[in-house]
């Protein structure tokens, strides 16, 4: 009898399925964790796809993320970024960097719970403020002091994101750190089954 890989599986043997990932892996957490630096670096690891949603959104509506917050608001934004969230994850598996709100939105999260495996980047707060102050596209970031509004956020958000799969801290050192870091807890999670 032939067995059949299921559809949208990674192959037997391939680097994704060595680290137990069968399904996408949506990173989570805070504007300024590394989410789109470590997702492309994680990919090449696994040899998977990677995406930016807010990039997937920027090209959908045809504008800016700072420019749909401006035009539209906020909820508007989060409901459109949860409908590319959600045609994301239903493809062959590959590596997602959400924006830093994604995961708040009830829908979205329970979306990427069900489908994917959340794995938040936790930094601290002085990180987070490096990291945003190198580029002035942060909607959110432009209303006060960046890094009170990102202490505010993170007091807020946290319960949300505790509430991922895995969790791997994103410190100021080098990014390929925090890759290997969350290769080893993926390798754990499959041991523990």
């Amino acid at each position: 009898m032939t067995k059949v890989r299921q559809k949208n599986q990674p192959r037997k043997g391939s680097a994704a399925s060595q680290h137990g990932v069968d399904r996408t892996i949506v990173l989570v957490g805070l504007m300024g964790a590394g989410k789109t630096t470590v997702g492309r670096r994680l990919a090449r690891q696994l040899n998977l796809p990677f995406v930016d949603s807010d990039h997937e959104i920027e090209k959908a509506a045809g504008m800016s993320v700072a420019e749909i917050f401006e035009c539209f608001g906020e909820d508007d934004f989060r409901s459109g970024e949860r409908r590319v969230i959600e045609r994301l994850l239903d493809g062959k598996p590959q590596i997602v960097a959400t924006g830093g709100g994604a995961f708040i939105n009830d829908a979205t999260r329970a979306l990427i719970k069900e489908r994917g495996l959340s794995i938040w980047l936790d930094a601290d707060i002085d990180v987070l403020v490096e990291r945003t102050g190198r580029r002035d596209t942060r909607p959110l970031l432009k209303t006060g002091n960046p890094k009170e509004i990102l202490a505010r956020l993170a007091k807020e958000r946290s319960p949300y994101y505790e509430q991922a799969d895995l969790k791997v801290t994103s410190s100021s050192g080098p990014h390929d750190d925090v890759v290997e870091d969350i290769l080893v807890a993926l390798k754990k999670r499959r041991a523990d089954g």
